[in-house]
């Protein structure tokens, strides 16, 4: 049978206390949505529904790059409202799954049994038993079957001494939504159309209710709060140090550790503490980051070490490389093989060739470097007039000496020098030395002005 899924998604979040839609709150660097939308697209479903609400223009905006059918919820009116809105997009056959824009973190695995189980009796809950299950919805049984659900507002004291509870969380045979969704009515403590009131319709049809429970209960917590939205993050990241440390990275304190994309490690990579991992980085073997570096879209190659509080951006780093500590690669930054990028060393949109150092206080913007140049401290590439970017190329062995500016565009041929403090702004041969700097004078006799008390 083929498989819908419909994520509810319309509510404003009003305990966020912020002006961005609740499923649009970040964790792991991507919306509450986004989460789920991944999920529900690696089920392979025959359609993916959203029903919006509150910030609906900003929330569709967010998912444009996924293909997705959207459903308006003006009024929100409970959970069995919400899919009544999506009812006329949903076939005659196959099933349905429902899922919440603001419960990240459910595993595929834990769905698959779900999806399993409806395709066997019709209908089939998550649901999770908690020590202390104040405020869900409580599954009632009678003599082990599943006969309804009760609000926890709506229920008995012997009610509420249940532990086991509704995640919200289903899958049911699309003809059982067709059949009992017009059905529905808000004759309860909240005024509300609840979802939940399908199970007792079921079992008065004499269908069997279903019940699965997810390996751990996180993966059924929603968030309402930013109290709520924290937990889950370190639930999030302690989830992912565990895989990575499974696979072999070592990880110094993986309670520090934020991985807010993706990573690829080779053998023997260590990460120190407060790393944060964005985009899509790669790491090939024994690669070491040090403490509180950021890396978003890099790909980093043997025996590299970036160390400490280094900030790559869309770069590329060879093999046998140091880059650090307080060394910032931007976009377009390349280093080849044993390049060494010191403190305060600003590289972007620049090729740097084998063997390569610039340890000390630099900016090279738009440059090509040729191997085995030396770029002293405080190099400077002026590659930028106000209007047009320009370029510098460095031939291989050249030594740039200390505190130069090079005005772009300007080429310094191989193996040549320029004398420290130069201000080169034009051509330089090569084996050749230039020096472009005033000649120093002394004055005799002059003394330096005093304050006038």
């Amino acid at each position: 049978m083929s498989l819908n899924i419909v994520i509810l998604a319309a509510g404003k979040g009003t305990r966020m206390k912020s002006d961005l839609p609740k499923v649009l709150q970040p964790l792991a660097g991507k919306p509450l949505l986004s989460h789920v939308v991944t999920l529900a697209k690696s089920l392979n479903p025959s359609s993916t529904l959203v029903v919006y609400g509150h910030g609906g223009d900003h929330v569709q905006a967010s998912m444009a790059d996924v293909a997705l059918e959207w459903v308006e919820q003006a009024k929100q009116q409970g959970t069995g409202q919400a899919v009544q809105c999506a009812l006329p997009k949903l076939p005659a056959q196959g099933k349905t799954l429902i899922l919440y824009g603001d419960v990240p973190l459910t595993q595929s695995s834990s769905l698959d049994t779900l999806i399993t189980a409806a395709s066997e009796t019709g209908f089939a809950l998550m649901t999770v038993s908690l020590e202390h299950p104040a405020g869900y919805g409580r599954i009632v049984r009678e003599k082990g079957k599943v006969v309804r659900i009760v609000e926890h507002k709506d229920a008995s004291a012997e009610e509420r001494a249940i532990d086991e509870v509704n995640t919200g969380i289903l899958c049911v045979d699309n003809a059982l939504l067709h059949t009992y969704l017009p059905r529905l009515t808000n004759h309860n403590a909240q005024g509300e159309y609840y979802l939940t009131d399908l199970v007792a319709m079921a079992y008065a049809d004499g269908i069997a209710i279903a019940t699965r429970q997810p390996a751990a209960v996180w993966e059924v917590e929603g968030v309402n709060d930013k109290l709520q939205l924290a937990n889950l993050e370190r639930v999030w990241q302690a989830e992912q140090a565990r895989r990575l440390m499974l696979g072999g990275l070592t990880l110094l304190d993986p309670a520090r550790f934020d991985l807010r994309g993706s990573l690829q490690h080779g053998t023997d990579c260590s990460i120190d503490i407060n790393v944060v991992i964005e985009g899509k980085v790669i790491l090939g073997k024994g690669v070491r980051i040090g403490a509180g570096c950021h890396l978003r879209d890099v790909h980093i190659g043997d025996h590299s070490e970036i160390r400490p509080m280094s900030i790559l951006e869309s770069a590329q780093v060879a093999e046998d490389c140091v880059v650090g500590p307080y060394a910032r690669l931007r976009p377009g930054a390349q280093l080849a093989d044993k390049v060494h990028i010191g403190n305060f060393v600003e590289i972007k949109n620049t090729c740097l060739g084998l063997g390569s150092k610039a340890n000390h206080l630099s900016y090279i913007g738009d440059a090509t470097v040729g191997s085995h140049v030396n770029l002293g401290a405080g190099t400077i590439t002026c590659n930028y007039d106000g209007i047009n970017k320009f370029q510098t190329l460095i031939g291989d062995g050249a030594f740039i000496g200390s505190n130069n500016s090079l005005v772009a565009p300007v080429s310094i041929g191989k193996a040549a020098t320029t004398g420290a403090g130069s201000v080169i702004t034009k051509d330089v041969p090569d084996d050749q030395l230039a020096i472009a700097r005033t000649r120093q004078q002394t004055v005799p006799g002059w003394k330096r002005p005093k304050r006038q008390d």
